[in-house]
């Protein structure tokens, strides 16, 4: 099994990788590899772990210009693709089209021995990729269903083929799983439990969303964009007090737009998923940092610690120092 990305104008190896036997068969280790970029090309780095029949990459750059590469790879894989942020697109003659993927956007893509090129066209980039082995994947698909016959057929018959022609959107569910596997700490055995775990229910969110079939988004591209740079807002900001108007007057929209959209994307309101998002951070904070009650309730925003202790205790039903005391029994 090998890879290979290059770039034919200046003619540099990017990465070039002979992955280990642990992708398909079992010898015990995870792998792991660390590319950075550098200029001219931008600045970050990719992550890799693999181990039995799952490799796992993620990683986040800034580009100063658009990027075209070029890839041979020459194994079969099914890719869990999500592009978190900035555009990408892919052209191989397995294809015979251009498959483009824009922020936010998610789908399982069949590449039998692909090579092509690759554009990459945004400011800052983030994705992450599960390749899983073939075999191996279509042992998770259902039977009793069009979709999932059509794209074991065309496995079988090894034509590459995206599963939906359509992407879906990433969902809340998926983005912390998504966070899950991108800060995994654990080492060794451990980890690869845990990623296997989180590998699968992610596989199962997104066999789900294509089971349901859902109907296409009535938001407009750019109010969608707009609804989710409310969400990285939030994420980033837990410690702010904004109202509904505030945050909509931010991305340049209105009130009405934001409740509908975020509601319609992410399925819960603003409020709920900023108050959600703050007591999981604060549950990290407690279980695994070293700061007391009263620093973790002023970094999220709490200024009264009793209030932060409340709100901690109606999300999961005991208080704070309750939580640090158990030594992580709860998580």
């Amino acid at each position: 099994m090998a890879l290979r990305v290059y770039d034919d104008k200046i003619g540099g190896t990017l990465v070039e990788r002979k992955y280990p036997n642990a992708y398909f068969i079992n010898d015990g280790d995870i792998r792991e590899y660390v590319t950075h970029l550098k200029p001219p090309y931008g600045e970050g780095f990719y992550h890799e772990i693999c181990f039995e029949n799952v490799h796992i990459g993620f990683g986040n750059v800034s580009l100063k210009n658009k990027v075209l590469l070029y890839f041979e790879a020459d194994f079969d894989s099914v890719e869990m693709h999500f592009s978190l942020k900035g555009r990408s697109a892919a052209l191989s003659d397995n294809f015979g089209y251009k498959v483009c993927f824009d922020s936010y956007q998610h789908n399982i893509i069949y590449a039998h021995q692909m090579s092509g090129q690759m554009e990459f066209d945004g400011h800052e980039m983030q994705i992450l990729e599960i390749n899983l082995a073939p075999a191996f994947f279509t042992k998770f698909l259902p039977e009793d269903s069009d979709v999932f016959n059509t794209f074991r057929n065309a496995i079988e018959k090894q034509h590459s083929c995206l599963i939906n022609p359509h992407h879906n959107r990433i969902s809340l569910e998926m983005y912390q799983i998504l966070n899950d596997i991108i800060h995994c700490e654990r080492k060794g055995i451990f980890k690869r439990i845990y990623l296997e775990a989180k590998v699968a229910e992610l596989l199962l969110l997104q066999l789900e969303q294509l089971f349901k079939s859902e109907s296409s988004s009535s938001l407009l591209k750019k109010d969608e964009e707009k609804i989710y740079a409310v969400r990285d807002f939030i994420i980033n900001n837990l410690d702010q007090n904004c109202s509904l108007v505030d945050l909509a007057h931010q991305v340049g929209t209105n009130e009405f737009t934001l409740k509908k959209g975020f509601k319609e994307l992410f399925g819960t309101t603003v409020f709920n998923f900023w108050n959600d998002t703050k007591m999981e951070q604060a549950k990290k904070m407690l279980l695994e940092g070293d700061l007391n009650i009263n620093e973790i309730s002023d970094i999220i925003g709490y200024k009264n610690p009793r209030h932060f202790s409340a709100a901690f205790k109606r999300k999961y039903n005991l208080i704070p120092s309750k939580l640090r005391n158990t030594n992580g029994i709860t998580h």
